[in-house]
């Protein structure tokens, strides 16, 4: 019972984790673009 339990909280956790990973590598991808487009105007 002890097991089951940590599987059911270990799951939405693991989905939260891999999201906000997700959402940083976006974030920097954005703003090293950001940055990139900056660049080339110059």
């Amino acid at each position: 019972m002890g097991l089951k339990n940590q599987e059911k909280e270990k799951d939405p956790q693991l989905k939260g984790t891999l999201i906000s990973v997700f959402g940083i590598g976006i974030f920097i991808f954005l703003l090293w673009f950001g940055f990139y487009a900056f660049y080339l105007q110059r």
